[in-house]
């Protein structure tokens, strides 16, 4: 599919974050499947997606090395969780945590991958913005090598954990202040988590 430079807007889009986007992509990260959800909050139709890298949403807000921190995870067969930033064809943005699932073969061969992806607390938001725009910031001035060995630096010594147990902590954290908000007149409150956020109450936590 021919694509046009977007103008980026500064502006998040309006969609449902009640609902759950899905896509499933190959290894190179095709995208093969995507829901009414996906479709309808980044504006393109599912036939526009279907057979287009994923990266058809990356913004440009994004460091590329969150990505590959990503990539080099799954293609180890690693679940893995992400915050992303999301380009609209619009131009605007949403903000989500993502869920990626490993799809195998049968004889256990890596095939694809299964994203879920929900909207994010604004705490979130506010609080993993920042080091994003630094690894971008160091990106665009010295490379990606040197963006990903601040963030490698980063994560061990001022956070003391991988980007993955960060995402999931950092989510669970605003998460759960959100739910306090919710449920802080009930004598006891029942703490979620992520699996519950994305399959539902049935699946253990």
């Amino acid at each position: 599919m021919e694509t046009t430079q977007r103008h980026i807007i500064d502006e998040e889009v309006q969609w449902d974050k009640t609902k759950t986007i899905v896509s499933k992509t190959d290894v190179y990260g095709t995208i093969l499947y995507a829901n009414d959800v996906f479709s309808n909050t980044c504006e393109y139709s599912t036939i526009e997606l279907v057979g287009e890298p994923h990266n058809i949403i990356r913004h440009p807000d994004m460091p590329k090395v969150a990505f590959k921190v990503l990539w080099d995870a799954l293609k180890k067969g690693e679940n893995f969780h992400a915050i992303v930033k999301n380009l609209t064809r619009t131009g605007r943005y949403y903000w989500v945590i993502t869920d990626f699932t490993i799809d195998k073969d049968e004889e256990g061969k890596i095939v694809g991958y299964t994203a879920r992806r929900k909207a994010v607390p604004n705490g979130v938001v506010k609080k993993i913005e920042p080091i994003y725009k630094t690894l971008l910031d160091i990106e665009k001035l010295k490379g990606e090598k040197a963006s990903e060995m601040y963030f490698d630096a980063y994560l061990k010594e001022e956070v003391g954990k991988t980007y993955n147990e960060f995402v999931v902590d950092l989510f669970n954290e605003e998460l759960s202040k959100e739910e306090a908000e919710k449920i802080k007149n009930e004598t006891n409150p029942l703490k979620k988590g992520l699996n519950w956020f994305f399959f539902g109450e049935t699946n253990p936590t």
